[in-house]
């Protein structure tokens, strides 16, 4: 397996094709496979780039480490480690909050460009926040569940993520890539969400372009649209057929919409 040391853990990456380098940063509980349409589809036109992170899919299960910060540094060391330069980067849920996380630590020097998949700049509720979609009850609850009922819980996620029910190929998919991910990781992770980038989003200086799934049952697609409020010159694309899972549920359409940004720059 084409492996990298990263801080303390062995990162699994995938890279295919050849051309402008699309880094693809998948969400939590995920991993490449969720990006298979295209890592694979993409590559004869681009250089397709993924990798699960630590914790995640097939990298180390590390005790420690699952944080936003060290998922950035994470992102640093996969670019250094393949001389990635110009990047377009692709973050799909929490994978659009380390792009926003690596840009705040390490700016766009590297970057040549974003494209945000169906994530909110606060996830949090707040009194200044109309958009935040969880709450402390909730994520003490989903706490508790994890520890409890791990596979209830990865049942019910799979189908919180998708707008129609998914073929026996895309459940088994998902199932197995969420169990890769221990639930003392699962629970860690629920604490980042604290996160708020409403001050870090309007600094991006590179091209924007962020996806919303219609049906998304976690957050409204005003949330996600919030996003390309705060960034300068973004555009946004809806994806009607698709709930949270845009690369999954929509993946020949997902691809065209990723090529035509990428050749408009």
């Amino acid at each position: 397996m084409p492996l990298v040391h990263c801080n303390g853990a062995e990162i699994y990456y995938e890279d295919h094709g050849t051309g402008e380098p699309i880094l693809f940063l998948h969400g939590a509980w995920a991993g490449c496979r969720y990006f298979e349409a295209q890592l694979t589809g993409l590559s004869t036109e681009y250089r397709t780039i993924a990798f699960d992170f630590r914790g995640h899919g097939r990298s180390t299960k590390t005790e420690v480490g699952h944080t936003l910060t060290q998922y950035a540094q994470d992102v640093h060391a996969i670019l250094d480690h393949l001389a990635l330069d110009d990047v377009v980067i692709v973050g799909w849920s929490l994978g659009a909050i380390v792009s926003w996380e690596y840009i705040d630590r390490f700016g766009t020097e590297r970057v040549r460009a974003l494209v945000d998949v169906d994530m909110e700049p606060s996830p949090m509720q707040h009194d200044d926040n109309e958009y935040g979609s969880y709450n402390v009850d909730g994520l003490t609850e989903l706490h508790r569940r994890i520890q409890s009922e791990p596979a209830d819980v990865i049942e019910r996620t799979i189908d919180l993520l998708l707008k129609d029910a998914p073929s026996q190929g895309v459940q088994t998919m998902m199932f197995d890539e969420m169990s890769r991910t221990p639930p003392s990781i699962k629970s860690a992770m629920l604490l980042e969400l604290l996160c708020d980038y409403r001050d870090v989003l309007p600094a991006i200086d590179v091209p924007t372009l962020v996806c919303a799934g219609a049906d998304e049952k976690w957050r409204s697609v005003s949330a996600v649209e919030h996003a390309a409020e705060l960034i300068p010159d973004a555009r946004v694309e809806l994806f009607e057929e698709s709930g949270h899972c845009l690369t999954v549920e929509e993946p020949e359409r997902f691809n065209d919409v990723v090529s035509d940004f990428v050749e408009s720059l």
